[in-house]
């Protein structure tokens, strides 16, 4: 990993936005706490899909309709209108890691460009930052649907380097997800997964270049 400043492209949805409090506004709404984490599966899942087969749908719109559909599922009475309406507000009111400020702070120091790239809305990641206080550090707020296809498909990372004017061996995917990492890794991107579970890698997947437990650990690997 070279020492010189890297423009660190990061995920956002997971990787700096903390989605645990999704499963108290499925609670809210009578729905188990644990459907969001599939509801997030299955909206990645479906947008996957809709990649592999040449089509870019917003990410809102496939996460609305998912919604809808396993909330009916699950026999939620009421205005499944208004359900739906309120998990999508939610997930549009987030609030950063714990660990995501003082990384980001410190990687700004050090000189590193920041940007974003995520399968979200560029206005999201705008209002998330906003509220974390960390906007200020970030150059270019990227979103696939501004892009040719949602990540991890190679289009999305060569949209990224397009747009930061930058080699993609001089960029740093920064992500949660070991399929984002994989698909950066093969579009030539350098990686480090942010592992705060403690779960394990998965073999099929191309293994990242960092490995981390939180963000504030980076600038010193990077350093070193």
């Amino acid at each position: 990993m070279p020492t010189q400043p890297l423009v660190i492209v990061f995920d956002v949805n997971e990787t700096l936005s903390d989605m645990a409090p999704l499963g108290e506004a499925f609670a809210q709404i009578g729905a188990p706490r644990e459907l969001a984490r599939l509801w997030f599966a299955t909206l990645l899942r479906d947008g996957f899909a809709l990649t592999a087969s040449g089509d870019n749908e917003a990410f809102a719109a496939i996460g609305a309709e998912a919604l809808r559909t396993l909330l009916a599922a699950e026999g939620i009475s009421g205005n499944l209108d208004a359900a739906v309406e309120r998990i999508m507000t939610a997930m549009q009111n987030l609030s950063l890691h714990p660990d995501v400020p003082d990384g980001v702070h410190a990687l700004a120091a050090a000189g590193h460009r920041l940007i974003t790239l995520t399968n979200g809305a560029a206005a999201n990641t705008n209002k998330l930052f906003a509220a974390g206080g960390i906007r200020e550090h970030f150059e270019l707020l990227l979103s696939v649907e501004d892009a040719p296809a949602w990540k991890p498909g190679r289009a999305a990372y060569e949209y990224a380097a397009a747009s930061a004017q930058a080699e993609p061996s001089n960029m740093l995917l920064v992500a949660v997800h070991p399929w984002d990492i994989h698909g950066a890794a093969r579009a030539g991107l350098r990686t480090a997964w942010l592992n705060r579970t403690g779960a394990r890698y998965p073999s099929y997947f191309q293994a990242p270049d960092i490995t981390i437990s939180a963000l504030t650990e980076l600038p010193a690997v990077l350093a070193a």
